[in-house]
């Protein structure tokens, strides 16, 4: 059985001689037998970079800086693949991490160059968005100007090109080989001195054929050669500690699911003496506190993981569940406000629905408290009262206000209700005056005031029929008959309107403006309905008796108020 140096140089010797599926082979069985080897996932990242399969690639570079955090090829192999992926603003900062270790890298360096040069490409908008510009204007009369250019005009196939890239800057890219036209876009730009030919040099040949579909020059690549060196002592014991951190982990896992909490809490606490730098553990440390109710170490626990995330640059999806989990911990202590605070810059670093669910939930609950605390009988009369003289004094949207604290501070007394129905009609907020006559009546079912008040509302927005049905209730509630003259005044007032609106239409009218009503249509569509009309046609007394039944007594009124039903 061959052994890891054996299997690492046969690798070796088959990436130089450019066998890279070979080399990701032998390089593969190695890692099998060392998965702690950080050399040899960083040689494997090279030969899938040779290969452009860059996806792969990313992944190995990633596990040799894991488990190395100071090999800086790691992150050369590392910064190539994002660069290969056109994540070019995380090569450059991947670059930026590897020259914190090492300087005076040269490699590190030129791929930082590079992703920086693609970086600013890709932000001013790229190769076609350049030549837009250079090509923009009377092109042809600034090439004529140049005495290094002017001869390139004499041939018509050179002013075609010129006018085809002008009218799609992209289609530089297939004119790239005719050198008069290189000549010609670095003259436009200013730049014509830096080629050692003339015009005349250029003219004295036949331009090359150009490329029908050659694409726009790709970014240059920073591919190395694999390591050869032995892994050295120093960072043999880091890989092993971090094999043995991982170990913990894992054992911590296992005690966190069977609920032995306090092993859970001393195999992460080994893992994080082995490699404090992965904010996992710490966050895993932090779950162990919460589940045991301890929610102060908790809470420090977490606060230490976001400040290794910050430090190590770890994935904003494990600060916020850090920064997620004080929140729910200060929502267990009780400390609403501190729980919210924490939500939401857990929802800063990262858009999770349970943190988003939990912080709505706790809101709420907040909300809640709030209005409970801020209940007071007493002070609900003095506003109410407040509001009385207000409205005697005309003064209704003052009023209002008033009658809106006394049902802030006493929701459940029907009269705060009533009082603001009267002040919302004088207003003609007659929607919202309805919208508190129904919640009074809510509260209090006996509240004649309630109904009245909800009929003169809808009789002034002609819903007649509807106020009608309001005061057949007020006259159900109306024991004493203390509102008795009130709601027959508004009766009469509702059926008069009826009689003049009726009197405004011909029989024929009235019905075809009923079945353009979807409710009067439904009511006259209703068999029940026809056989009673039909029955009070022949027999007008036999009305008396239906009136008796509720549901019939309202959908007569409608028909009434809808002119389909005349009152004799």
């Amino acid at each position: 059985m061959s052994t890891v140096n054996e299997l690492k140089a046969k690798g070796n010797e088959a990436f130089a001689a450019g066998n890279h599926e070979a080399a990701i082979d032998f390089f593969s069985q190695a890692i099998e037998l060392d998965p702690s080897n950080h050399v040899l996932y960083s040689n494997r990242s090279a030969s899938r970079l040779s290969l452009k399969n860059y996806t792969e690639a990313l992944v190995d570079a990633e596990k040799a800086v894991e488990l190395m955090p100071t090999f800086v090829k790691g992150y050369s192999r590392k910064g190539a693949a994002l660069h290969g992926l056109h994540e070019y603003a995380q090569a450059v900062a991947t670059y930026q991490d590897g020259l914190k270790h090492d300087p005076q890298n040269d490699v590190l360096k030129k791929g930082l160059s590079s992703a920086e040069a693609a970086l600013e490409r890709e932000q001013e908008g790229g190769f076609a968005n350049q030549m837009a510009n250079v090509f923009k204007g009377d092109v042809l009369a600034k090439i004529a100007a140049n005495p290094k250019t002017a001869s390139f005009l004499a041939d018509p196939e050179f002013v075609k090109k010129v006018k085809d890239i002008q009218a799609n800057p992209e289609n530089m890219t297939k004119y790239m080989e005719d050198q008069r036209i290189t000549v010609a876009m670095f003259t436009l730009m200013g730049m014509g001195d830096v080629f050692a030919k003339g015009a005349d040099d250029f003219m004295a040949s036949e331009p090359p054929a150009s490329r029908s579909n050659a694409a726009p020059p790709a970014a240059p690549e920073v591919v190395e050669t694999v390591e050869d060196e032995e892994i050295t002592e120093e960072s043999k014991e880091a890989a092993v500690k971090k094999a043995q951190a991982s170990e913990a982990k894992d054992k911590g896992n296992a005690a966190y699911k069977a609920r032995q909490f306090d092993e859970a809490l001393v195999q992460y606490g080994k893992a994080i003496e082995l490699d404090a730098t992965d904010i996992t553990f710490w966050n895993n440390k932090s779950a162990v506190y919460f589940e045991m109710g301890k929610y102060d170490e908790c809470i420090e626990t977490a606060e230490q993981a976001i400040e290794v995330g910050r430090e190590y640059r770890a994935d904003y999806k494990h600060i916020a569940k850090a920064m997620g989990r004080i929140g729910t911990a200060y929502s267990k202590k009780d400390d609403l406000d501190k729980a919210i605070e924490f939500y939401n810059r857990s929802l800063t670093e990262h858009r999770a629905a349970d943190i988003l669910n939990k912080l709505r939930a706790i809101e709420k609950l907040r909300k809640q408290r709030e209005e409970e605390a801020y209940l007071d009988d007493e002070k609900s009369n003095a506003a109410r009262e407040r509001g009385n003289e207000l409205f005697k004094a005309g003064k209704f949207a003052e009023a209002q206000a008033e009658y809106s604290e006394a049902i802030k501070r006493g929701p459940t007394d029907p009269r705060n209700y009533s009082n603001r129905a009267a002040c919302l009609i004088k207003l003609i907020a007659l929607p919202d005056a309805i919208k508190d006559c129904d919640k009074c009546s809510s509260l209090d079912p006996t509240f004649v005031k309630a109904y009245t008040r909800k009929a003169n509302a809808l009789f002034l927005m002609r819903e007649y029929a509807e106020a009608l049905d309001a005061l057949e209730e007020a006259k159900l509630q109306d024991k004493d008959r203390k509102n008795s003259g009130e709601i027959d005044q508004l009766e009469y007032k509702c059926y008069s309107a009826i009689t003049e609106q009726n009197s405004r239409q011909t029989p024929e009218q009235a019905l075809a403006r009923a079945q353009a009503n979807p409710r009067i249509a439904a009511i006259l569509g209703n068999p029940v309905m026809q056989n009673i009309l039909q029955q009070m046609q022949s027999d007008p007394r036999a009305a008396r008796e239906h009136l008796k039944n509720p549901a019939i007594a309202s959908n007569l009124r409608k028909l009434i108020a809808a002119g389909i039903v005349r009152m004799g």
